[in-house]
């Protein structure tokens, strides 16, 4: 049985407050997380469950923060132009990570849908944080972060801003941890991945940004 939680969770993780500071599982209030849950899970022996994964490590939190579930937000912002093409914004994120849509890790006490355009703004440079948003239903994130006592759910968000001229578009700009961020023609997510690499010679690297990206097509 591998038990691991990397050190930086308690020591960093700790201090700027994205991480428990308990260290033992069976100490924590397990009934209200599990009331909060964006997905159900089981607590046995006070230890939570992941509902989704079994991972190398089976026990400890990884490299991530919360016992149990830990949320993320992605933001999806779309407009059409005046030919009616649908364009979203993507952002570049450093260290070779490639492009994906706008997000992150909740804060505290933040909503999916207030997270999402928080990390719009903060990596994006858009503030939509008035428009309207639509919160989808929250999906498990496989993750080699995750152990089998902490997972991550995250929650698309979108938000259309209408149709509008090509060169009336806001403008963004990449930042935070986004080195560019850009709006990209996506009527299909085969034209999205087209533009993305005849224009930025990027491509999108994450499954899950991949997997939400073709469902939200499908359903548009």
């Amino acid at each position: 049985m591998r038990d691991y939680t990397d050190k930086t969770v308690l020591t960093v993780g700790v201090e700027e407050g994205w991480a428990d500071p308990e260290t033992d599982p069976t100490l924590i209030d397990w009934p209200a997380r599990q009331r909060a849950a964006a997905i159900d899970f089981t607590v046995v022996n006070g230890r939570p469950v992941n509902p989704c994964q079994e991972t190398p490590v089976q026990r400890g939190r990884n490299l991530l923060g919360r016992w149990g579930e830990n949320r993320t937000a992605d933001a999806l912002a779309w407009v059409l132009d005046e030919d009616g093409n649908r364009w979203i914004v993507l952002v570049e994120r450093n260290r070779g990570r490639g492009w994906g849509l706008p997000g992150g890790f909740l804060d505290s006490e933040e909503t999916f849908v207030e997270a999402a355009w928080r990390e719009l703004e903060e990596e994006g440079d858009l503030d939509l944080r008035h428009a309207t948003w639509r919160p989808t239903k929250p999906r498990y994130v496989p993750s080699k972060r995750a152990s089998n006592e902490a997972w991550i759910v995250t929650g698309l968000c979108t938000v259309g801003l209408g149709t509008m001229n090509r060169h009336d578009f806001p403008p963004v700009t990449g930042k935070d941890d986004a080195i560019q961020a850009a709006w990209s023609r996506a009527n299909t997510f085969q034209e999205l991945t087209t533009h993305l690499m005849d224009v930025y010679g990027g491509e999108i690297t994450s499954k899950n940004h991949t997997g939400m990206l073709t469902d939200w097509f499908a359903a548009a």
